[in-house]
């Protein structure tokens, strides 16, 4: 029932302030439309909480710099970015461009400053996302970033991508990873929620300068170390090593051993 309730708070309020960001997308700057979508979030928060049962413990704040820094986060939810962005001020966003072919959403997305790019990657994408990182910068925005691309759910990971290393050395920012357990409450896109408490936990910066290979490796670990370890504590289990999935295309994905049997 709280799942089900929830769900139907979810689209009201998502239509609704749907429909407040197409308003604000017509005003002039972007101080309107960052106090909507800041709204919109902490009312997503609010009925995670006390409808749906999930309420979030963010740990870490302490640890965020001073100004512009990159926000590097495992992405187990559609609930993620709704803790970012109700706690987190004068933030962009890195996403795909499928969103843009959500009717309304395109122009929403430009005003919010959101850098969209290809999500089949390559090239042009990677141009994409300096230029409009490079403007995200300019305005002194923190920059939220997931850098495996996909949600994941708890205990799988994808292959981290390079994008969010150049962006840290473009610009000279430090980069500030962070751990999930919210994948066990509210999966991916699931509509059924587990109520309890999740914890999403910012962890050390990752300082600017580092070598690409040094850099992902402590990246990957930092994130995916605590996460198993915030899963575990939650579960009762021993923390154990995520496992390696592949993106077929699709929703569904498959563990990478599964994929080089099959192509063996």
């Amino acid at each position: 029932m709280r799942s089900t309730l929830f769900n139907v708070a979810y689209w009201v309020l998502s239509f609704f302030y749907a429909v407040m960001a197409t308003i604000a997308s017509l005003v002039p700057g972007r101080g309107v439309m960052t106090w909507v979508i800041r709204r919109y979030t902490q009312r997503m928060m609010w009925a995670l909480h006390w409808i749906a049962g999930v309420k979030v413990d963010l740990r870490g704040r302490e640890r965020l710099p001073q100004g512009a820094f990159i926000i590097a986060a495992k992405h187990h939810s559609w609930g993620d970015g709704f803790v970012m962005f109700a706690n987190v001020d004068n933030l962009a966003f890195v996403t795909g461009d499928h969103l843009e072919r959500i009717p309304l959403l395109r122009g929403i997305l430009r005003k919010l400053g959101a850098i969209v790019v290809n999500n089949c990657g390559g090239p042009e994408a990677r141009r994409a996302l300096t230029d409009a990182s490079a403007a995200a910068h300019a305005e002194g925005k923190r920059i939220l970033i997931y850098p495996e691309g996909h949600l994941a759910g708890p205990g799988e990971r994808f292959r981290y991508r390079t994008g969010v290393w150049h962006m840290s050395a473009d610009f000279d920012l430090p980069v500030v990873p962070v751990a999930t357990n919210l994948g066990l409450f509210w999966r991916q896109q699931e509509f059924r929620k587990t109520a309890g408490t999740a914890t999403v936990e910012f962890l050390d910066p990752i300082p600017a300068g580092l070598s690409k290979a040094e850099f992902m490796a402590r990246l990957e670990n930092a994130i995916e170390t605590r996460t198993s370890e915030l899963i575990a504590a939650e579960t009762g289990q021993p923390a154990a090593p995520a496992v390696l999935v592949e993106w077929d295309g699709r929703r569904n994905v498959r563990p990478t051993e599964t994929l080089a049997a099959q192509s063996a």
